[in-house]
């Protein structure tokens, strides 16, 4: 692939990436600031009501890194690669609570976990692709 188009399906990548983890952010915001009764039905509030800090600063992580790896994706810097990677284990870790530790499944049903799959798949891809880009050397 010519050097235009990769840089081109980069910068497409990017945004859409960028779009993604900013509305993760605004829904951590809206989460961290919200009563927890205002979020969803009886089980979804008391998951928040009784989310331990490790997994709140787990969810910042996540939203943060992810974001400014997508940012750094678009500045086409090497450093989007760890920084997606860290947002990866910062959703992995955040939904682990929800999962093992509260017992969402057990209260809600198997179908709870599409939402956390496909995080986890879109924060996968972004650490996979940062890190092809960055073994390509498209990004510096």
């Amino acid at each position: 692939m010519e050097a235009g188009q990769r840089m081109k399906r980069v910068r497409i990548v990017g945004v859409v990436l960028l779009l993604w983890n900013l509305a993760g952010l605004a829904a951590f915001g809206m989460q961290l600031r919200s009563d927890p009764a205002t979020l969803g039905d009886p089980v979804t509030a008391q998951a928040f009501a009784t989310m331990p800090a490790w997994a709140w600063l787990a969810y910042a992580v996540a939203t943060v890194s992810g974001t400014a790896g997508s940012l750094a994706l678009l500045m086409r810097r090497k450093v989007a690669a760890p920084l997606f990677a860290l947002s990866l284990i910062g959703v992995v870790a955040q939904f682990s609570w929800s999962i093992f530790g509260f017992g969402i499944v057990a209260a809600k049903g198997m179908s709870v976990l599409a939402f956390p799959a496909a995080i986890a798949v879109i924060a996968l891809f972004g650490a996979l692709y940062a890190r092809a880009c960055a073994r390509a050397d498209t990004l510096r």
